[in-house]
């Protein structure tokens, strides 16, 4: 498929980076730098958010690049986060379940993509537009953080600290990312008219205490998240159960192709005057012989004699 010349590159120059990311996020787990580890895997989300429009706006798509934003997502949102709940928490239990519970997110990982990708060619169900099936690889990659970033903003005492608990927690994530359950897909959330201005207010908000609290906005964020989940369920099952409504689910308002063309006004021709204004010399009064009515006809031209 043709792509703009020079630029071909640049999608898979940003699935390349988030790959970087996620990979950059163990090594800070390493060396104990819990906040920038999980800082990095949402910049591999950040990064994996616009690689896909990038290659479509720059008509660049292409089946390695598909690959590659596969393997980039399987490494930067399942291997990544699986080994830093590993370094963190998990590391310590001589029981060696910790290491069994980060295979298995990985894997659940893995599946999530795999089935993704083997939909790709199929056409979504009327009222299936709009949605995921399971919870996406990026968001199950952040969200499975949030006992670290408890732990990270109000210490030990709490059961987001308690490795067993830390365990079903990235066990649930995990059978989250492969179950059938739909949830709402961020790109077809369509706001009214009303609510534009106080959705911008509480996202300035929310940047502002991002920087003074991020762990603590940022689990609230996966929270809300989470809650989403009951409602989406609820949705798609009532768009399941009422196909009057399948035409306009998960459809985006069609812009109008007509462009706005500036009209020049026309000179109106009041009677007795010619189109500039000036007056016309065979009105009545003015002195002038009136035209027969016979030199009206148009004289014969040489085209006409032959």
């Amino acid at each position: 498929m043709g792509g703009v010349p020079g630029v071909r590159f640049l999608p898979n120059a940003i699935t390349v980076l988030a790959l970087c990311a996620g990979l950059t996020s163990v090594a800070f787990a390493m060396s104990g730098q819990w906040r920038p580890a999980v800082g990095a895997i949402a910049a591999a989300a950040i990064l994996d958010s616009l690689d896909g429009p990038a290659a479509r706006w720059l008509r660049s798509q292409s089946r390695v690049g598909a690959e590659l934003d596969s393997l980039s997502d399987c490494i930067s949102f399942g291997v990544a986060p699986a080994l830093v709940m590993y370094v963190w928490l998990l590391r310590d239990e001589g029981r060696g379940y910790g290491w069994v519970v980060c295979l298995l997110f990985a894997v659940c990982a893995a599946l999530r993509l795999a089935r993704f990708n083997s939909l790709l060619d199929d056409e979504p169900k009327p009222w299936a537009k709009g949605f995921f099936t399971g919870v996406p690889t990026p968001a199950g990659g952040l969200i499975v953080t949030a006992p670290l970033l408890l732990t990270n903003r109000l210490g030990t005492d709490g059961p987001w600290a308690v490795p067993w608990v830390v365990s079903l927690w990235i066990v649930m994530i995990g059978l989250l990312m492969v179950s059938r359950i739909p949830t709402i897909a961020l790109k077809s959330v369509r706001l009214s008219p009303r609510l534009i201005v106080p959705m911008l207010i509480l996202l300035v908000l929310g940047v502002a205490l991002l920087f003074s609290e991020p762990e603590l906005v940022t689990v609230i964020g996966m929270v809300v998240y989470l809650l989403h989940i009951p409602y989406a369920v609820w949705k798609y099952n009532h768009l399941k159960n009422h196909p009057e409504l399948w035409r306009t689910a998960g459809r985006r308002p069609r812009r109008s192709s007509r462009r706005v063309r500036m009209r020049i006004p026309r000179r109106q021709r009041v009677a007795g005057r010619l189109p500039d204004g000036s007056p016309s010399p065979y009105q009545h009064g003015s002195g002038t012989r009136r035209r027969p009515r016979s030199a009206w006809r148009r004289e014969p031209t040489r085209s006409d004699d032959d």
